[in-house]
């Protein structure tokens, strides 16, 4: 509720101060579309900190998979095999940051803290840095199609939200993650294979960044090694957990994440659209990470947890 409150609050101020464009058709869109790669991303975050993990190189899978994408297509002269080849890329680099925290064994943090900086300079290496144009129409209509009057990235992060309520809440497997985020050894004592468990759930969070890294090179139709180096991650744990999630593991809802996208994607339009200086934008997320911590430690100090 806290949250509805607050993106309500968010749009009535923004809408206050630029009532001429900020609640006109094309810029709510344009707000969609901006968080639709941030959206994937979170949701993904969202079942990675439920199991008692973090994922901090989302990012730099998202530039290593438009990189990997771009090669395949260009080498091959064909968009599926390029996208096929992105999308097994990304869930190539989740599986590897799952092995590392598992077999290390390494810290989550630390692991994909390491094989952030591995992973952004291989999408660098690919091509000395340089991006990689991307040609075909078939990527293009990702990019700039509509379907009943919203584009097909927006779509897309529909569809992207529905799968995971339905795997979060009606599997077996959704319930037994937050099992495993709650109690690892209560969980582990049920019979539940934590190991695989946990190179599962990296390996879903890199594919997920790979399908963010697809709606990115649609848009721009090329490689970006540098495209997501601009705090993706952060932002996508900044909404993880204004959305209830716990850093300790075993809470969090795909739904609650969602607001979360929502509200820091209404304030980087509105404080875009207020001219805003970039260096303060920054100022503000980051003390929207900080307030969001506060607020889940002072809520989980009074349940007494």
């Amino acid at each position: 509720m806290s949250l509805l409150i607050a993106l309500v609050v968010l749009l009535a101020i923004f809408g206050v101060l630029r009532p001429d464009v900020f609640f006109t058709p094309r810029n709510l869109i344009n707000i969609g579309l901006a968080v639709t790669i941030l959206g994937i991303l979170a949701m993904a975050q969202t079942v990675v900190i439920v199991s008692g993990g973090l994922d901090i190189s989302v990012g730099s899978i998202v530039g290593l998979s438009t990189m990997v994408l771009a090669v395949a297509a260009q080498e091959t002269g064909s968009i599926p095999i390029g996208i096929l080849a992105g999308l097994l890329a990304g869930l190539v680099a989740g599986a590897v940051n799952g092995l590392i925290i598992v077999y290390g064994p390494v810290n989550a943090v630390i692991a994909t803290l390491g094989t952030m900086s591995a992973f952004r300079g291989l999408a660098y290496l690919m091509n000395n840095g340089n991006s990689i144009p991307i040609t075909g129409d078939s990527l293009r209509a990702l990019g700039i199609g509509t379907l009943f009057g919203l584009p097909f990235a927006i779509w897309l992060l529909i569809a992207a939200m529905a799968a995971f309520i339905v795997f979060t809440r009606e599997t077996v497997v959704g319930r037994n993650i937050y099992a495993l985020g709650g109690n690892p050894t209560v969980a582990r004592l049920a019979g539940i294979p934590i190991r695989r468990y946990q190179i599962s759930i990296y390996a879903m969070s890199g594919f997920a960044a790979a399908v963010a890294g697809l709606v990115l090179a649609s848009r721009t139709m090329s490689g970006q090694p540098a495209s997501g180096s601009q705090g993706l991650e952060l932002e996508a744990i900044t909404a993880a957990i204004l959305g209830g999630c716990a850093l300790q593991g075993g809470k969090g809802t795909i739904i609650g994440a969602m607001l979360g996208v929502l509200i820091i994607g209404v304030l980087n339009n509105g404080m875009i659209l207020t001219s805003v200086p970039t260096f303060y934008q920054l100022l503000a997320k980051g003390a929207l990470l900080i307030l969001a911590v506060i607020v889940q430690e002072r809520q989980r100090a009074r349940s007494g947890e």
